[in-house]
């Protein structure tokens, strides 16, 4: 891929993701649909990329923000539901589909078939949080979604190397494949505690901001090459070192979090509507190679149906029959209704992962084009059929989060709690008897008590009804106050009474403030 190739292909899917936010339309399905209809362009069709580099450059950082912004507590208090789907879900898809193939394609060995089970194994939840953030699905739900594609991508991988191995030959049996499995994930998850942990303790030493960010950014590409080095899991170890960096994250500086924050949401941004956009780009490549496109699209709908039939066929056992043998699991957490289970098995979208790792096949295995055209077959498949119903899927069933008064609620008692230790310590600090230090307390215990009431007020009726509350009439107004204080200070700088230093520092202060006002009206 040249460079300018490259700069076209961020420009244009950036373009696209800004238009899909204004619309309000699941950015990666328009993206896919774009990259398919540019793949017939003339040069495009040239089109080619590492899958190694895709992985490393690509997949390592986003699984590395994913982590970072998901709960480790969370995951933690439902690892049961993610285990069951990171883990038994992906052998049983993989087992599934290489039954299918070896079945439907003559001359394939079960381990070649293995190996197309294990590429399109893992789901990409990408595209169904996105759809799940905006429709409001319940946080249970969207946390066992996103810590299954946390997860699910090192057992696919791992399970693609085993299969790889005895593909071509390399005599692996079931023993050695065993150990090479409990090897990758214990050495992955290994170098992941032990990254985080010691990029922590440097971190917390450091007290620079910038080197913090900066060392935050080599994490998720020391965390893969290292495992990957000692023949362990490197997605597992990237995303064990972000969940525990992310754990960790209220220790370092508040400047450092806010940093970290904004650089990620950025690089997110990008990496997402390159990946994407690189799927649909790769279809000319891989029809030119394919060769029967009749026989091969036959091929590629009948595993389609395979994948999504294995999910469904896993989610609903996976789901109700823990609960009916074992009356601890049943005493702890009681099943949910049957939508619950149907929305988790319709996000069943393949994504990036199963492309890298399809291109990734050795060439020596036999028919490894049709097995290359088959995974992508099944990626664009299920992206545009799960992504195009799974809001319709989960309108109909009525999965809607319902805990949000209670969140709010547990929201606003910590934060009074916060405030009233907040509180405790001005009445410590500040002498008694001093006008000015009295003053300046008084001032403090105001703005506290507003930080607290914002959220109280959330938890009565809408504006709408009640006209606007006292903390939405404050921010309105410090908004206006703070958009005139920027425009003076601009004017003074463009008359030449400040320059650009003195304009950046107090442009910083006034933003910080207003980025304040923007959080406290999030819902």
């Amino acid at each position: 891929m040249t460079g300018l190739l490259l700069i076209g292909l961020i420009v244009g899917a950036l373009t696209v993701t800004a238009l899909c936010r204004r619309l309000g339309v699941a950015s990666p399905l328009v993206l896919v649909v774009v990259g398919i209809m540019a793949s017939f362009l003339p040069g495009v069709s040239d089109l080619r990329f590492d899958p190694n580099v895709v992985l490393l450059l690509v997949i390592t950082p986003l699984l590395y923000s994913a982590a970072l912004d998901s709960s480790y507590l969370s995951i933690r208090a439902n690892l049961r539901p993610i285990g069951l789907l990171a883990v038994g879900l992906v052998i049983f898809t993989a087992v599934a589909v290489a039954l299918a193939a070896w079945w439907l394609i003559p001359g394939l060995s079960f381990a070649a078939a293995l190996v197309l089970g294990a590429v399109v194994a893992p789901p990409d939840a990408v595209a169904a949080v996105t759809v799940g953030r905006r429709l409001g699905l319940p946080r249970r739900v969207m946390t066992i979604l996103a810590g299954e594609s946390l997860f699910n991508d090192a057992t696919a991988l791992t399970l693609l190397r085993v299969a790889v191995a005895a593909a071509v030959g390399a005599g692996v049996s079931v023993i050695d494949a065993s150990l090479m499995f409990v090897w990758s994930v214990a050495g992955g998850v290994a170098v992941g505690l032990v990254i985080g942990w010691v990029v922590h303790r440097v971190r917390r030493k450091l007290d620079d901001p910038q080197v913090e960010s900066a060392l935050g950014l080599v994490v998720p590409f020391t965390a893969f090459l290292v495992a990957e080095e000692a023949h362990a899991s490197g997605v597992l170890a990237v995303v064990v070192a972000g969940l525990y960096l992310g754990h960790h994250a209220p220790e370092t500086g508040f400047a450092t979090r806010l940093q970290d924050d904004a650089v990620w949401r950025a690089s997110d941004t990008v990496l997402e509507s390159v990946v994407f956009a690189l799927i649909g780009l790769q279809l000319t490549s891989v029809l030119q190679r394919a060769g029967d496109i009749g026989d091969l699209l036959m091929l590629g709908t009948a595993i389609t149906v395979v994948v999504i039939l294995a999910r469904v066929l896993w989610v609903f056992p996976a789901t109700y029959v823990p609960r009916a043998l074992f009356r601890g699991v049943r005493d702890r957490d009681p099943a949910p209704r049957w939508p619950i289970p149907a929305v988790i098995s319709w996000a069943g979208m393949r994504g990036a992962i199963t492309v890298a790792a399809a291109f990734a096949i050795p060439p020596e295995l036999p028919q490894r084009d049709a097995l290359v055209f088959v995974a992508f077959f099944v990626t664009v498949a299920t992206l545009l059929l799960h992504g195009t119903t799974l809001p319709w899927v989960i309108r109909k069933l009525g999965v809607r989060r319902t805990d949000q008064q209670q969140e709010v609620l547990s929201e606003a008692e910590a934060l009074h709690a916060a405030v009233q230790a907040a509180l405790r310590r001005v009445d410590e600090l500040a002498p008694e008897d001093d006008p000015l230090n009295e003053h300046l307390t008084r001032k403090l215990r105001m703005f506290a008590q507003m930080q607290s009431n914002a959220v109280w007020e959330r938890l009565g009726r809408p504006d709408s009804e009640t006209g606007e509350s006292p903390t939405a009439t404050y921010r309105r107004l410090r908004r206006e106050m703070l958009g005139a204080e920027r425009d003076t200070v601009v004017e003074l700088r463009n008359a030449g009474r400040i320059d650009d230093e003195v304009l950046r520092r107090i442009l910083r202060e006034l933003d910080l403030e207003e980025a304040m006002l923007t959080r406290e009206e999030e819902p």
